[in-house]
């Protein structure tokens, strides 16, 4: 058995997409970062459909413009961490049934036309990798999309192969983009969400079957949608590390009573027995999930995803900045004990164990 290498995170960083708007600073790239600087932020993560901040496009095609938005984010002390593609990524794969509610991500020219829609998001996932690649960035985050959420819950019953052809579908849909990815080295990190086919390890399971065990793909850990579902999130961490290329650092609170538990009852998220809660106001034990992410070795970044159903999102973020570096953990490079070690040779070690006695 192998000793993992120890890591230390990178961080605070912030994920823009819960804070840009129409009005200053949260309306250009230039206030926002500025911004986001003085809540004590050193990283940003990148809506890439936002285009109050962010010219998709042109990132994919241009290094030059690339090295320009990066520069001032610089400025400011800033660096860009990731590139998020979320809600392109979730328009690779819709059920019928979503179709007006998702086509409000899309363009209005694809609007009722779930075929040009899907391939408007894909080229979209495309731009963003080969953007991510321009920007020198090695992850990008997105989301699967789903075709068989609409019977995750098996009532009435559901018809044989149902759920294997809907994982073989997108398993077609996401190889040519992991191979994409693959060809510009970016890993696409899927961040496991309900609402995506991709919620919980056993669909991620599922989903790396059917491509393949594919190398770039990787896992957006969030440990505000596993408890939100009941699941033991540091055993996520014990599981999947090898796969976990990024990180949400999101607090949530899951308090079932005898009216609701994980499916809330239709109520708002004030009102739900599991909601989303800023950090240090929820349930998440994040001492040990920064402990469990060290010991395994992730030198990512840790990225706070602001979401609460009480707290004023500016409140938020700032005190987010503080939560994740006094959460920080900068790994040791010695043992705590080499004071008192000794020198080591095979013939020391030999003679300890008492094996040089059956030499010749």
């Amino acid at each position: 058995m192998t000793t993992p290498q120890l890591a230390s995170l990178k961080g605070p960083a912030l994920f823009l997409a819960q804070f840009a708007g129409d009005t200053a600073p949260f309306d250009t790239w230039e206030g926002i970062t500025k911004w986001a600087a003085a809540c004590g932020y050193i990283g940003v993560q990148v809506p890439s459909w936002d285009e109050r901040l962010f010219d998709l496009a042109k990132a994919a095609e241009s290094r030059t413009y690339c090295e320009e938005i990066a520069g001032q984010a610089r400025a400011h002390a800033i660096e860009i961490t990731e590139l998020s593609a979320h809600l392109q990524g979730q328009l690779v794969a819709v059920h019928p049934a979503y179709d007006d509610a998702f086509d409000g991500f899309a363009p209005a020219q694809v609007h009722r036309n779930p075929k040009a829609r899907q391939a408007w998001a894909v080229e979209q996932v495309k731009q963003a990798i080969t953007a991510s690649r321009n920007l020198g960035l090695a992850q990008m985050a997105v989301f699967s999309g789903a075709l068989a959420w609409p019977y995750v819950y098996p009532w009435p019953q559901r018809p044989e192969g149902l759920i294997e052809q809907a994982f073989e579908e997108l398993g077609r849909r996401w190889l040519p983009l992991l191979d994409h990815a693959e060809e510009n080295g970016i890993d696409l990190c899927f961040e496991i969400h309900p609402g995506e086919d991709l919620h919980d390890g056993a669909s991620f399971e599922r989903f790396l079957d059917v491509v393949k065990g594919h190398p770039r793909a990787k896992m957006l850990y969030d440990p505000s949608h596993f408890v939100l579902q009941g699941m033991d999130y540091l055993a996520t961490l014990d599981i999947y590390h090898a796969r976990i290329g990024m990180f949400h650092v999101k607090d949530a609170e899951f308090r079932p009573d005898g009216r609701q538990g994980v499916y809330g009852g239709y109520q708002d998220w004030v009102s739900r027995a599991g909601r989303f809660r800023s950090l240090g106001d929820g349930q998440i034990d994040f001492r040990s999930v920064f402990s469990k992410l060290a010991q395994y070795g992730f030198d990512g970044w840790a990225v706070v995803e602001w979401e609460c159903a009480l707290k004023h999102p500016e409140d938020g973020a700032r005190e987010g900045a503080a939560f994740v570096r006094d959460h920080m953990i900068r790994v040791t490079e010695t043992a705590f004990d080499d004071f008192a070690g000794g020198e080591a040779d095979a013939a020391t070690n030999a003679k300890m164990l008492g094996i040089d006695r059956w030499k010749d």
